[in-house]
């Protein structure tokens, strides 16, 4: 709804022109001002569309209120005088301050409803323009900022975003991500996820206002990991009095408040300036693959996460090496005396906190290097933490012992089928089974079981192959199925729904709109 403000001393004439059309019936909201001072405050506290303004009033006459909001306040809105005809002298030295129209007194019902209708259109062509423009603005600056933290930038990237924040100011990338913690996430479609995540980056720029534009969504878009990425400048918590700490939980709680979503944010380490923010965005990198083995939390930092300040550090290679030869060779009892060994040989040095840490990153990027070397066209960082994720049960510490036993029998076992090379033997397999039974409830999980491969390794072959999650093939099966079904027999809605596997009708219909543009029904009758 548009808002019009309707400005004038005699309160008959408000009343009137109140009245003599349906307002709501074309789109607008109506208030009401005595004079051109009254308006004007009423204009710099809310927003305004429309002013339909007399020139003679006291204190501040409508001449007055035009020149005032084009010169010194530099508001555009619309602005239409009434007039009658001995004032049209000051109706012509209005249009030179950008009245965009007059209508003479008395008002005539058409004459008014032409300039609403007239107004709402310019409106809508112009707020048309400016949304089109701001997306191609924010295309360009997504460019600039995804150049800085790849690290690969010219020197007109790092001169656009330094239009936007102090170069020189203390600078973290941070992460926001939104996924399932376990082994099923490639059983939701991405058109879910797609839609949580625009309703995560509105909330996002919501809260950030004018430096929304260093907001950047699907940062790791290839692997279909759906993230919004943040560029952090020291300024954004100092003007509001606060520590980046501090300021960047208010940010996560507006808005997991504002979506309902269960986001998690990575901040990355704290740099100087715009020409080291490819180091933080690499340390939240690894904050994300080795999330796994981390206290469960909504927000992550760096510096809390991987101390620097601890001296001697010690990496108990020996240990971790023989338990790496365990995980190669998938033996379940050496891979737990290992395990026992590397513990016993922590407890025994007396090591605890950063230094465990640390121990345990040598021991999941070997981990990560191994897999990457069997197949590097997956990512196998994202395939470590849905493995530690799904290895987690309830009463096993995060990071303990017991889970890391757990996860290195199953990371063992996926090393044994990436050895084995049978990807395009289960994607076939996989593939067959949704041909033959598309109806039936399958489940990337159950399938990954069936075929004895990884779930988190099969949902990235299926992405990789078809460019699309694995519900998201499936969807697209059972609709060409019941196009099929609609075009070769009588069955009502429901009963095809029901035989190509959809329980929900609704949900059905929904997903056949988004693939073929229209209802069943209306699909079925245009046949």
């Amino acid at each position: 709804m548009l808002r019009v403000l309707l400005v004038d001393d005699e309160p008959f004439i408000l009343q009137g022109l109140k009245v003599l059309v349906d307002w709501e019936a074309e789109g607008y909201l109506v208030a009401t001002a005595s004079n051109g001072q009254e308006a004007l405050e009423f204009i710099l506290s809310s927003e305004v569309n429309l002013i339909i303004c007399d020139i003679k009033m006291p204190v501040m006459t409508g001449l007055e209120l035009l020149r005032e909001l084009r010169t010194k306040y530099k508001r555009d809105t619309w602005f239409v005088i009434l007039s009658g005809f001995a004032e049209f002298g000051y109706a012509q030295e209005a249009m030179s301050f950008g009245c965009t129209d007059y209508i003479l007194k008395p008002v005539e019902r058409e004459k008014l409803l032409e300039i609403l209708r007239k107004t709402a259109a310019l409106y809508e062509r112009e707020s048309s323009r400016k949304a089109d423009q701001a997306k191609k603005e924010r295309g360009y600056m997504e460019r600039n900022i995804l150049a800085l933290l790849s690290g690969k930038y010219t020197q007109e990237n790092l001169e656009d975003v330094a239009e936007l924040v102090d170069a020189d100011d203390e600078m973290s990338y941070v992460g926001i991500y939104l996924e399932a913690g376990g082994g099923d996430e490639e059983d939701t479609s991405d058109q879910e996820t797609g839609s949580q995540l625009k309703k995560l980056l509105s909330a996002a720029e919501a809260f950030l206002k004018e430096d929304s534009r260093l907001c950047v969504s699907n940062v790791i878009g290839n692997e279909k990991v759906y993230d919004i990425g943040l560029l952090y400048y020291g300024e954004m918590a100092r003007r509001l009095h606060e520590t980046r700490e501090a300021y960047l939980r208010q940010f996560l709680d507006y808005l997991k408040e504002n979506t309902g979503l269960p986001a998690t944010m990575l901040v990355g380490k704290n740099v100087q300036g715009l020409l080291n923010v490819s180091k933080s965005y690499g340390t939240v990198s690894i904050l994300h693959s080795l999330q796994g083995f981390r206290e469960k939390k909504d927000l992550y930092f760096y510096e809390e996460e991987y101390q620097t300040a601890d001296h001697g550090i010690l990496i108990c290679k020996e240990q971790l090496d023989q338990l790496i030869a365990a995980i190669e060779v998938g033996e379940h009892t050496e891979i737990r005396r290992r395990v026992d060994d590397f513990y016993e040989e922590m407890t025994k040095t007396g090591v605890t906190g950063s230094t465990m840490d640390l121990n345990v990153n040598y021991l999941l990027f070997q981990l990560i290097h191994l897999a990457s070397e069997l197949d590097s066209e997956v990512n196998q960082e994202e395939i470590l933490r849905i493995i530690s994720e799904s290895t987690l049960e309830t009463g096993v510490r995060r990071g303990g012992k017991t889970h890391l036993s757990r996860m290195a029998y199953a990371y063992g076992e996926y090393l044994a089928q990436l050895r084995k090379n049978t990807s395009k033997g289960v994607l076939k397999e996989v593939e067959r089974e949704i041909r033959e039974n598309y109806a039936e409830n399958l489940t990337l999980k159950k399938l990954s079981e069936k075929y004895y491969v990884n779930s988190a390794y099969l949902g990235q072959l299926f992405r990789k192959q078809h460019g699309c999650s694995f519900k998201d093939y499936l969807n697209r099966r059972r609709i060409e199925e019941a196009a099929k079904m609609l075009r070769r027999s009588d069955k009502k809605i429901y009963e095809v729904a029901e035989a190509v596997g959809y329980k929900d009708v609704d949900y059905f219909v929904n997903k056949f709109i988004e693939a073929e543009g229209c209802t069943p029904t209306k699909y079925k009758k245009n046949i």
